[in-house]
């Protein structure tokens, strides 16, 4: 792979993304890419401060989240994604602009606006991966694995609103996929996708 690349994993909490994420730069780094992993919230204030807010079950309003989550994508496309890929990396992001549209139009804002200024604003991903999964299956596997709770994000009736929002997005780099199945079976499908979009013998 020649060239900086940017691939997004989006879908809902509890879709698997992070997993599948986690395999598909193990691949990439056995066959010597040089391989970004990262995800949104970023890991800057500007991100620690989201999840606080997520943490903590009292909401922003629906456009000072909205500020919030622009903020901290600024920060973290000037401070990770823009250099990876002037320098020729690959980034696999963990959520990116999409999320925001489907998120924040689930909150009842613009959601086409969102995504036209975002795509002003920032680089468009080579590859967009969709993890698609009903969100109360979903919701059973956030609260199956433990950890922290989000429960300003974790609700039944939001993530509904959230799922119509991705399955309205109709962008040439999307690509969905069924996330209810096994990690395994999800992760041939991810190679076989990343191979026939962006050209990458990941077989083997």
């Amino acid at each position: 792979m020649n060239g900086g690349r940017l691939i997004a994993f989006e879908g809902l909490d509890g879709c698997g993304k992070s997993t599948q994420l986690e395999r598909l730069a193990a691949r990439l780094r056995a066959l010597g890419c040089d391989v970004v992993t990262t995800r949104e919230p970023s890991e800057f204030p500007s991100g620690q401060r989201i999840r606080e807010m997520a943490r903590s079950g009292v909401p922003l309003a629906a456009e000072q989240e909205l500020r919030w989550f622009v903020e901290d994508r600024r920060v973290h496309v000037a401070e990770v994604i823009a250099p990876a890929l002037r320098a020729g990396q690959i980034v696999l992001t963990d959520r990116y602009y999409l999320s925001t549209v489907a998120y924040q139009g689930a909150r009842g804002l613009d959601a086409d606006a969102i995504l036209a200024e975002s795509e002003a604003r920032f680089p468009s991903p080579d590859l967009t991966l969709v993890f698609e999964i009903d969100p109360r299956r979903g919701l059973d596997r956030v609260h199956a694995r433990g950890g922290v709770a989000e429960p300003v994000f974790e609700e039944l009736g939001f993530l509904e609103r959230v799922a119509a929002g991705f399955a309205a997005l109709d962008r040439p780099h999307v690509v969905r996929l069924d996330a209810d199945r096994t990690a395994s079976e999800v992760a041939t499908d991810v190679l076989a996708i990343v191979h026939e979009r962006l050209g990458v013998e990941l077989g083997g």
